[in-house]
């Protein structure tokens, strides 16, 4: 159990390393931009790569964690992506950028993919919800990085030679943390038998669409992402345009919805362990859809900024375990989870474009109340998240989960007990005949 326990920690670190990146390269498109001379337009259509290649090379990720293992394939697609990070600053052109953002997505989403398997693999085999904390860590080290690259750019530093040596420091961070990360086919890791990549298991496809249990986990995870991405891009302007506030007061506003989320999603496992998946969605979408007619409805900039805190508060968990529960939902972890990360992906490069031309065509509090609408639709769709048989919500270290008479390792859901009874978990191909009932 002492080696489970350290691979949580492991992977928590891999991805604060992730979100240090996309904070890091963030801070500096003014510059790229600036060097380029590129327009406005130039600059966003650029910025819809990373969102292409995530989407085009995130199925292949399944395939890559099968051939390598998943510790190995994790250590190399984020070592892939940490130095992607070089590559943008460097670009001589617009097309070089366009290209080197495809890269930069490409492995962003690759390695996404796999940390968010092996979060997966941590959660079942301590038996308590950590996905939302793993997730915490992306917002913190997102924010570390946008802050350190703050600092570079106040000072004048050249963009290459920032992103090149923080490239090259989180690609050591990533690779030193990824040693203690679980490899889920090692027999013997925490007392189980091995499961992924065993030798007679069949590998997964080269190029893989995304499964239909996929679908509806990821249309939850849509609306969750795309009020995320327009709060973020537009909470700022509606603030300044809607309700004439400072810019100061304007800007303030979105850092306060990206600090709320980062801690929401810290605090968020407690929530998941006391309620489960599907209460925790649902008590979330209420907020952020109270938080949506707030936003509406303001007066004032104070009723907006604590609209937009709803906001962040209530979807913050969503992804997790939306991921979490993509990753229960199928005898390929992996393809499942890629499914609904290309689906989120596609809702974050959507979202800002899709709220300003609905400003343009009726008006900014229209289009939020088009986020209201989504917010509300987690409501109605939380009962997907329900974890496949399993219970994830507050069997501690070491604790026998019941099983429910589907097969070895399985367990119930207390959102879904009465469905439950025939669930065989993920993969019994995966499990094997020994289960997993007793962690410790």
């Amino acid at each position: 159990m002492a080696a489970v326990r350290r691979a949580r920690i492991a992977v928590a670190a891999v991805f604060a390393v992730h979100g240090a990146v996309t904070g890091s390269f963030a801070t500096r498109i003014p510059w790229i931009s600036e060097r380029l001379d590129v327009s406005a337009g130039q600059l966003g259509l650029a910025l819809a790569f990373p969102a292409i290649g995530a989407s085009v090379a995130m199925p292949l990720a399944g395939r890559i964690s099968h051939r390598f293992g998943a510790r190995v394939a994790l250590r190399g697609l984020l070592a892939l992506w940490c130095l992607s990070l070089v590559l943008p600053p460097f670009a001589p052109g617009l097309v070089w950028l366009c290209g080197a953002l495809f890269v930069y997505g490409a492995t962003a989403g690759m390695s996404d993919v796999a940390m968010n398997a092996l979060g997966v693999e941590i959660e079942d085999r301590l038996g308590r919800p950590v996905m939302s904390g793993l997730h915490g860590m992306w917002s913190v080290g997102a924010l570390v990085g946008s802050a350190a690259g703050t600092v570079a750019a106040h000072a004048g530093s050249d963009a290459r030679l920032h992103l090149t040596v923080t490239a090259a420091v989180l690609t050591v961070l990533g690779v030193v943390a990824c040693r203690w990360v679980l490899d889920p086919r090692d027999a013997g890791a925490d007392g189980a038998a091995g499961r992924a990549g065993a030798p007679d298991e069949e590998p997964p496809p080269r190029f893989a669409l995304p499964p239909r249990s996929a679908l509806a986990i990821g249309a939850v995870g849509f609306c969750a992402v795309f009020a995320e991405g327009a709060s973020l891009d537009w909470s700022a302007v509606y603030l300044r345009d809607v309700l004439d506030s400072s810019p100061g007061v304007a800007a303030a506003c979105t850092t306060a919805f990206a600090c709320t989320m980062a801690v929401a999603r810290l605090l968020g496992d407690a929530a998941v362990a006391r309620l489960g998946p599907v209460r925790t969605v649902r008590s979330g979408g209420v907020l952020a859809t109270v938080g949506g007619i707030l936003v509406v409805t303001a007066p004032s900039a104070g009723f907006a900024v604590g609209g937009f805190g709803l906001i962040g508060l209530g979807i913050a968990v969503v992804v997790p375990l939306a991921f979490a529960a993509a990753g229960r939902s199928g005898p390929a972890p992996s393809q499942a989870i890629a499914g609904v990360a290309t689906i989120t992906y596609t809702s974050g490069l959507i979202a800002p474009a899709a709220i300003g031309s609905l400003a343009d065509a009726t008006s900014l509090t229209v289009s939020f109340g088009l986020v209201t609408v989504l917010a509300l639709g987690l409501v109605a769709g939380a009962g997907v998240l329900r974890a496949d048989g399993r219970d994830v919500r507050g069997g501690g270290p070491g604790t026998a989960l019941p099983a429910t008479g589907g097969g070895a390792g399985t367990t119930a859901d207390p959102d879904t007990a009465s469905d439950a009874g025939g669930a065989a978990g993920r993969d019994g191909t995966e499990r094997g005949a020994s289960g997993r009932e007793a962690l410790d």
